[in-house]
């Protein structure tokens, strides 16, 4: 070979090391950018909530998290949505469930503020458990326990995505424990400290499951605290549609009958394993009103709206004989808890209390 051309090849290979050095060097120093910039916001952020008390969260590199997941593969996606991205992960033997943001999805401030909630509240046992977050993507990526899925999955036939679930139904005394314990944590919210906190979106996407079906409230990314001693808080409005109460999308007005609300459509969810809003049950413009999901089950007879599933051929009302006063009970407590009159609705504890009743009941 040429003397030019070995000049020419090892300018080549200079400059392209070059180029890869620079490149490498370029994102070790966004990252360590990213790092001080999201840091000082979650550090201010978790002294103001959680009132400068320890909160043990681990900081971990994204190249850590890069490897437990695979380089974030999509085979270990568990769950997803358009701001985010939920993977199973593999970390010192220990499995993890990571929420990755896609870039520039949502405001850095509402994932700061689910860092925040999160770590405050992890100690309740139906809590999804914040393990640590990574700091070094432009939004925080968050670590949390291992979850293998949402109750969504459990419950809808039809997934969001227009597939066939292909999980196996929920049992209903499965069903009526989950709807206590997340009942217990959301009055743990609303009760367990001086300011409530309000969570503002739930519903069955936003609560996890482990391996034990031992049910996770999560998503605090729209919670919001109200002032001591205050009974409300305006803010815009924020949640997912058919779980929003009316009386907060009418007036900007947070309350905790703003949760109650969301958690009688969680109860109307579960017991009929239909969507909050869905045209196809209206098959006439006489049955348009039944679209909405609380006028359906006002309409219809219990053994007519409960989840086939839930069915059993022989027994005279569709569903298995010895439930029917549990499912009307249930039914009563959702109808009460979406009343459109806030101070009817009962509180998360008389929800809980009221559940517990059911629960135990055997006819």
């Amino acid at each position: 070979m040429f003397l030019l051309e070995k000049l020419v090849i090892s300018c080549t290979d200079y400059l392209n090391w070059r180029k890869k050095n620079e490149s490498r060097h370029e994102r070790q120093a966004e990252r360590k950018r990213l790092f001080l910039d999201n840091g000082s916001k979650v550090l201010e952020e978790l002294v103001a909530t959680c009132n400068g008390k320890h909160t043990p969260i681990r900081s971990f590199s994204h190249e850590e998290l890069r490897l437990a997941t695979d380089n974030f593969d999509g085979r270990r996606v568990l769950h997803k949505i358009r701001s985010y991205k939920w993977y199973k992960g593999s970390l010192d033997d220990r499995i993890i469930s990571i929420k990755k943001y896609e870039k520039d999805s949502i405001e850095q401030e509402y994932v700061v503020t689910d860092i925040a909630i999160s770590a405050k509240v992890s100690a309740h046992q139906n809590v999804l458990k914040l393990v640590g977050c990574c700091l070094e993507t432009q939004l925080p990526t968050l670590v949390y326990e291992s979850a293998v899925g949402t109750l969504a999955d459990r419950i809808y036939v039809i997934k969001d995505d227009g597939t066939r679930n292909e999980c196996q139904p929920m049992a209903w005394q499965s069903r009526l424990k989950i709807t206590r314990e997340i009942a217990h944590a959301v009055a743990y919210l609303h009760n367990a400290f001086s300011r409530p906190i309000i969570h503002r979106d739930i519903r069955l996407g936003n609560i996890w499951l482990n391996q034990h079906d031992v049910p996770k409230l999560a998503e605090f990314s729209l919670c919001i605290s109200l002032p001591e001693g205050e009974t409300f808080v305006q803010d815009d409005v924020r949640g997912s549609i058919g779980f929003l109460c009316p009386s907060y999308v009418a007036t900007g007005k947070v309350t905790e009958k703003t949760d109650v609300y969301s958690f009688g459509m969680l109860l109307l969810v579960i017991l009929t394993a239909q969507r909050p809003y869905n045209r196809g049950r209206a098959t006439s413009a006489d049955e348009e009103e039944d679209a909405s999901l609380v006028n359906y089950v006002r309409n219809h007879a219990i053994s007519q709206i409960v989840d086939p599933a839930l069915r059993v051929d022989g027994s005279e009302s569709g569903v298995l004989i010895g439930m029917e006063e549990q499912l009307q009970s249930v039914l009563q407590l959702a109808l009460t808890c979406v009343d459109e009159d806030p101070e009817i609705r009962p509180t998360m504890i008389d929800v809980t209390e009221e559940l517990r009743r059911i629960e135990r009941f055997v006819s």
